[in-house]
């Protein structure tokens, strides 16, 4: 991964002191490594401290002040459960039950094969589709048996997953 400090912080650059500029540019890093790693692994992070001459403490503690960064690898999809108030009414845990069961993971965990990662979020703005999931970023709402089985069959088939659709 290479970072041009001056071209990711623009003109900002002109104002900030080399120690600033460093710190500035590490959440642009994590970015870039988690793109192409799917999570922050440990060697990368050292290796991103003693390229910007930061310590790896504040590194560390950069990274972990923000949700969207993770520390493990995550899978190929990942599949949020809205938990929100309509859709708990109208059977997220059972979407969950069903999906940790099927998968033999809990909520906020990955499959050994990285197929998936399950997780749940307090609303996705859907409500009217309860209850609601997104896979990667497709939302898939209404779901029930059926096209929560068909959601199972393409995570397993590490398909493209389709909300509500015959593939016949």
């Amino acid at each position: 991964m290479s970072l041009k400090v001056d071209e990711v912080l623009g003109h900002v650059s002109e104002v900030l002191t080399e120690s600033e500029k460093k710190r500035g540019v590490l959440i642009h890093a994590f970015q870039q490594i988690q793109v192409e790693h799917n999570y922050l692994p440990a060697e990368e992070l050292v290796k991103l401290s003693k390229n910007l001459d930061i310590p790896l403490s504040v590194v560390y503690s950069t990274a972990t002040f923000y949700k969207q960064f993770y520390f493990t690898p995550r899978g190929r999809k990942i599949v949020r459960v809205c938990t929100g108030t309509a859709c708990h009414v109208r059977g997220a845990s059972k979407v969950m039950v069903k999906l940790e069961d099927e998968f033999k993971i809990k909520e906020g965990e990955t499959t050994e094969d990285l197929a998936m990662t399950l997780e749940t979020v307090g609303c996705i703005g859907c409500c009217g589709l309860a209850p609601v999931a997104t896979v990667n970023e497709d939302i898939i709402g209404e779901i029930d048996n059926k096209s929560l089985q068909g959601i199972i069959e393409n995570i397993k088939e590490d398909d493209t997953v389709k909300a509500g659709t015959d593939d016949e």
